[in-house]
């Protein structure tokens, strides 16, 4: 029997094992399904749905995570800008029901969006592969490593 799960980020420890940076509130990881090389989640550790639901700790941890990730995805692949998003309900795409701060490196020519529509990039345009287990695990090393 299939088990139902709660929730993916929470439930599935692949997930969990490629961690880039964590604090007391919250942690961050590779997506599973990138725009971009080096699309990051940070996430509150706590399972909720929607932003309004954070704490104010949950919220300036995730934050702090954003600002110590930003150089070390700046040096990595080259960022020049970043897209950071958070989608909320499953009408405005959202697929897991643990809030997420999307975090994007962005620089000419990258092979995700090719022309600055920010529709086009909350709706996902065409689909994404996945990438696979070990690619992600290994970003998330190399991201490791550059912060500490």
């Amino acid at each position: 029997m299939k088990k139902d799960l709660r929730c993916a980020y929470c439930d599935i420890p692949a997930i969990k094992e490629r961690t880039i940076i964590e604090n007391e509130f919250a942690w961050a990881f590779p997506t599973n399904i990138p725009i971009v090389s080096g699309h990051i989640l940070i996430a509150p550790i706590r399972c909720v749905a929607l932003f309004e639901e954070l704490t104010y700790n949950e919220q300036r941890a995730i934050f702090d995570l954003r600002d110590r990730l930003k150089p070390a995805l700046t040096k990595i692949f080259g960022a020049e800008g970043f897209n950071y998003a958070w989608n909320e309900g499953k009408v405005a795409g959202q697929s897991v029901p643990h809030f997420h701060l999307h975090m994007l490196p962005r620089k000419n020519g990258d092979t995700g969006i090719t022309e600055y529509e920010p529709r086009k990039f909350l709706y996902r345009p065409g689909s994404r592969e996945e990438s696979p287990e070990d690619e992600l695990k290994t970003i998330s090393e190399i991201i490791r490593n550059e912060i500490k």
